[in-house]
């Protein structure tokens, strides 16, 4: 499924992205282990059990990677000249093992860029929330798209 070009686009376009994805110890894991994050409350099923969570939580930064991953088919798969940057990164509900999670893409702002006159910013908010919808994630990414008829 191809991405959208810029123009395409328009500010308050929502899309909730398909399939959802539901999080493994073994995602966990080697997300952790690839990243060498060896925060204990990721790894240590035993300490987890201990703190106010009482199971392992599950990695912040897979959470993040996850909700990009499941939005690029729908948003900028081909079109995507640049990520530009990413913002107000929150976490408000904690991600467990076996908790299944949606994203959904919200368009925020547009703009020409000024200096590549083929090409447009786009301001997305992607929301990522789990089976009980409470969010998990949600973050804004400013991304460089390809104009479609440039």
């Amino acid at each position: 499924m191809p991405g959208r070009f810029f123009d395409e686009w328009t500010v308050g376009d929502r899309i909730t992205h398909q399939p959802s994805r539901t999080v493994t110890e073994t995602d966990n894991l080697m997300f952790s282990a690839m990243t060498h994050n060896m925060q204990p409350l990721h790894l240590d099923a035993e300490m987890a059990k201990k703190s106010e969570f009482g199971q392992i939580l599950v990695n912040s930064t897979f959470t993040f990677s996850l909700a990009v991953g499941l939005s690029i088919a729908d948003t900028t798969v081909g079109t995507l000249v640049a990520n530009l940057g990413f913002d107000k990164v929150v976490t408000p509900k904690p991600t467990f093992i076996g908790d299944t999670l949606t994203c959904t893409t919200e368009v925020v702002e547009m703009r020409e860029s000024k200096s590549r006159p083929t090409q447009g910013i786009v301001v997305f908010r992607h929301e990522l929330t789990n089976q009980h919808g409470e969010v998990a994630l949600s973050c804004l990414r400013s991304v460089l798209l390809k104009k479609k008829d440039a």
